[in-house]
C-alpha cells in the first residue's frame, strides 16, 4: 500500500524525494490502480481487449473503455477518463499523420513511444500534473501481434497478456496460470472474461463489458456487438 510522504516532497512534479521518488507519478498511478478494470491478451492469431464498463447513475450511458484509434490499432485504458481522451485523440492524429507521410499504417510500439513521450513530458515540468491514465494499446503491425501497456511515468512495456485497473492483481494471476503463446482468439476472449469474471463476480453481463478483436487475418479492429458479448458470456457461465 502506498505511504504518503511526510515531508512536502508532493509538492511539486520537479521534486525528487532523497529517496529518488518522484511522489506526483506515484499518485497518478494510484488513480489508475483505482480504475475500472481493462485487460489485453495478445497470441499468434491477434490480439483482444477487453473492458469494464459501469454507469455513473442510472441516469447516464456507459462510456467507452475500448476506443478504436486506426484500421489496425484499438486501446482502452484504466484511469481518469478526460485524460485518456486527450491521450487517445493524440494518438489518432499521430497515426493519421504516419499514414500521410509514409502511406503506411504506424507501427504499434511507435505509436506508444509517442504517446509516452508526451507521458513524460508532463514529469518534468513545473505548473502541471502527470496524466492520472495508463493504457493499453493492441494491434496488428509488420511485426504482428502487438499489445503495449503504457504508465503515467511515460515508461511503455509490450506484454502478452495485461491488466489495469482495481483488480488488475486477481486478474493478473488469473492470466498468468491460463496464458498460452499458441490460444486463438476465441480462447484469448474465453481468458480474459474468466479473468474478469474473478473481481467482478456475478455481475458480469454484456452491458457490464466491452470486447475488441485485431485478428491478424485482416489486421483490422473489431468491437463485438452485444449480442456477441452475450453468447461468449453465457458460454463461460456453463
Amino acid at each position: 500500500m502506498f505511504t504518503p510522504p511526510s515531508m512536502g516532497y508532493d509538492r511539486a512534479i520537479t521534486i525528487f524525494s532523497p529517496d529518488g521518488r518522484l511522489y506526483q507519478v506515484e499518485y497518478a498511478m494510484e488513480a489508475v490502480r483505482k480504475g475500472w478494470n481493462a485487460i489485453g491478451i495478445k497470441s499468434g492469431e491477434g490480439v483482444v481487449l477487453v473492458a469494464e464498463r459501469r454507469s455513473i447513475s442510472p441516469l447516464t450511458e456507459s462510456t467507452e473503455k475500448i476506443l478504436k484509434v486506426d484500421e489496425h490499432v484499438g486501446v482502452t485504458f484504466s484511469g481518469f477518463f478526460a485524460d485518456a481522451r486527450i491521450l487517445i485523440d493524440r494518438a489518432r492524429e499521430y497515426a493519421q499523420i504516419h499514414r500521410i507521410l509514409y502511406d503506411e499504417p504506424i507501427g504499434v510500439e511507435l505509436l506508444a513511444r509517442r504517446v509516452c513521450d508526451i507521458l513524460q513530458a508532463y514529469t518534468q515540468h513545473g505548473g502541471v500534473r502527470p496524466f492520472g491514465v495508463a493504457l493499453l494499446i493492441a494491434g496488428i503491425d509488420r511485426e504482428g501481434a502487438q499489445l503495449v501497456g503504457t504508465e503515467p511515468s511515460g515508461a511503455y512495456v509490450k506484454y502478452y497478456a495485461h491488466a489495469i485497473g482495481s483488480g488488475a492483481p486477481e486478474i493478473i494471476r488469473v492470466l498468468e496460470k491460463g496464458y498460452k503463446p499458441d490460444m486463438a482468439l476465441r480462447e484469448s476472449i474465453m481468458l480474459a472474461l474468466s479473468s474478469l469474471k474473478s473481481v467482478v463476480g456475478e455481475d458480469l453481463t454484456p452491458e457490464r463489458v466491452e470486447i475488441a478483436v485485431i485478428d491478424v487475418k485482416t489486421g483490422k479492429f473489431k468491437k463485438l456487438t452485444s449480442d456477441e458479448r452475450a453468447e461468449l458470456i453465457s458460454k463461460l457461465k456453463q
